[in-house]
């Protein structure tokens, strides 16, 4: 599809001409396929175009997949070369006929430009819905869950968030790995072209607390692939008390800037680009049991846990009807989690009188911890990235399409915080 736009028009006048052009293209390829279809040809497929030129912009290529489109665009740009190159050698008036052609009568269905000659349509056509490319295409696997969708997962760098990215890359995402910890973001990323595709992943730094850095996450997303379909955060900070047993007034204030604001401005600074695509899009944000469960030590981070939980609500009113915003309230999650060091982990088995080595690993410890922990929910059973993960991708899913404005309890049964 071309675009007539002049670049000294602005970026208003350019999406006004999408919308028009979009429409013309879609009837014109209809009629294209109307005129040279015959009986056993294969079905109408998407009438919507996989490249747009635009002058003076560039050029788009669209597709499945990252993969895809640029493959798509790769063969767009390697025909311009084929029409460079013959008009390179030009050679003076054309033969008639033209010795591509049987006949002459049949030279009049080639179209010419200079000294590069293009198929008749219909010889378009029966390549383009050749019946063996029809064949090829219907044994090809079925499309990935999430096949087409951009998913920014911040948090990404370690515990629910590595999950739930590694997890969404096998369903056919495409995912940016987001996280204050560069580094395990960019670990994690590698991990996740691994397990789908290497144009599929990337990673981009984030900081909560930071609407520019926000803003700049969002746009490296739609950058880097195209759009945004689905928003998930994880992170979270747990303040640890001084010698005192109290917080310092700048770490009540960091805990509900980083816990509450920061999901409040990760979805002011994307509701633009959601209003602009006009597209179902999903948001999933992480509370906690402890938003409802009272106990001593955790004041700040159980109270921001409130506030987050209600603040889902309100962003699912706010948001609609495009945006869905759901979350999840998980018990402890102790496994690979970055709120857990080594360091709070002993903190606790020594609080609860657990018996431990220091010659015990990191992740043996958090075990021992989680098993604890476990011990307090009705399922007895300990709570992993993998079951926040399995619940979070839900939420984003086509399967949980008519919920917003809720809170998943992922806690193994955990009757303190059972609703009220």
């Amino acid at each position: 599809m071309y675009l007539a736009w002049d670049p000294q028009q602005g970026v208003g006048e350019l999406k006004q001409l999408v919308q028009k052009t979009i429409g013309g293209y879609r009837v014109d390829y209809k009629k294209y396929y109307d005129a040279h279809a015959i009986k056993d040809s294969p079905k109408l497929r998407d009438t919507n175009p996989s490249v747009v030129f635009v002058p003076g912009l560039g050029l788009f290529g669209f597709g499945r997949s990252k993969k895809e489109a640029r493959i798509t665009t790769e063969f767009f740009i390697n025909a311009i070369h084929v029409m460079e190159g013959a008009n390179a050698l030009e050679d003076g008036p054309a033969p008639n006929p033209l010795p591509q052609a049987r006949t002459a009568e049949q030279s009049k269905e080639f179209t010419q430009f200079h000294n590069y000659v293009a198929l008749p349509r219909s010889e378009a056509f029966r390549i383009e819905y050749w019946a063996l490319e029809e064949a090829k295409l219907q044994r090809m696997p079925p499309e990935a869950e999430f096949s087409r969708k951009v998913v920014l997962v911040v948090g990404g760098a370690s515990g629910i968030g590595r999950e739930v990215a590694l997890m969404l890359a096998k369903k056919g995402a495409h995912v940016v790995v987001s996280d204050a910890d560069q580094d395990g973001a960019a670990k994690v990323a590698g991990e996740t072209k691994a397990a789908s595709s290497s144009e599929q992943a990337a990673f981009v730094p984030v900081n909560l607390a930071s609407p520019q850095s926000l803003r700049d996450a969002a746009r490296f997303t739609v950058l880097e692939f195209g759009g945004i379909d689905a928003i998930v955060n994880t992170a979270a900070i747990f303040p640890v008390a001084g010698p005192e047993g109290e917080l310092t007034d700048a770490q009540w204030s960091k805990t509900f800037l980083v816990n509450v604001t920061g999901n409040y401005l990760l979805a002011l600074e994307t509701a633009s680009i959601f209003e602009e695509q006009r597209l179902q899009t999903a948001i999933v944000l992480t509370s906690s049991a402890n938003a409802v469960v009272s106990k001593r030590g955790s004041e700040a981070y159980d109270t921001s846990k409130a506030a987050l939980s209600h603040l889902i609500r309100e962003l699912a009113i706010k948001l609609a009807p495009h945006v869905r915003v759901n979350g999840i309230a998980p018990a402890t999650v102790v496994a690979g989690s970055a709120m857990f060091p080594r360091e709070r982990v002993i903190q606790s088995l020594e609080k609860y009188k657990i018996a431990f080595s220091e010659a015990d690993t990191t992740e043996d410890l958090r075990a021992k911890l989680a098993d604890f922990y476990a011990q307090r929910t009705v399922t007895k059973r300990a709570i992993l990235p993998q079951d926040c993960a399995n619940a979070i991708v839900w939420l984003l899913s086509e399967q949980s399409a008519k919920t917003t404005g809720h809170v998943i309890p992922v806690d193994g049964g955990l009757t303190e915080a059972f609703l009220r």
